[in-house]
């Protein structure tokens, strides 16, 4: 069976693991998947002491529901990818206006480096917050 590197991050609800008291944490696909989302939904300049890390994608909800829009929205998603998760390679992206609740349906698919075992999809919806 061949040796993996093994992923582990501190999962984003913060809940209390019940016996040990510790922080519950996630492993391995389920840490890659937080973290590709994190980043996605990022907008630059949130982060302290990094202002590039992120992604412009909320400006982009402002403008018109268009092809143009699903192209920028898609190569965005692609750039912070590539620039700050070396641990994944996009396999699919597939992006989808759903007009009547003003957002985009994203469905990205990847794999991760190094590992041939599986690809993996996240699915989320990206729309204007006010």
């Amino acid at each position: 069976m061949p040796k993996y590197t093994e992923f582990k991050d501190i999962g984003v609800a913060f809940k209390k693991h019940p016996i040990t008291n510790d922080l519950v944490t996630v492993k391995n696909d389920v840490d890659i998947k937080q973290a590709v989302k994190n980043l996605i939904l990022t907008n630059k300049g949130e982060r302290f002491f990094l202002p590039d890390l992120g992604s412009d994608l909320m400006t982009l909800l402002f403008e018109p529901m268009d092809f143009g829009t699903i192209g920028l929205i898609e190569d965005e998603i692609r750039r912070v990818l590539s620039v700050y998760e070396p641990r994944v390679e996009v396999q699919e992206l597939r992006t989808e206006p759903n007009f009547e609740d003003n957002g985009y349906e994203v469905e990205l698919t990847f794999k991760i480096v190094g590992r041939q075992d599986t690809v993996y999809d996240i699915e989320f919806f990206l729309e204007r917050t006010r």
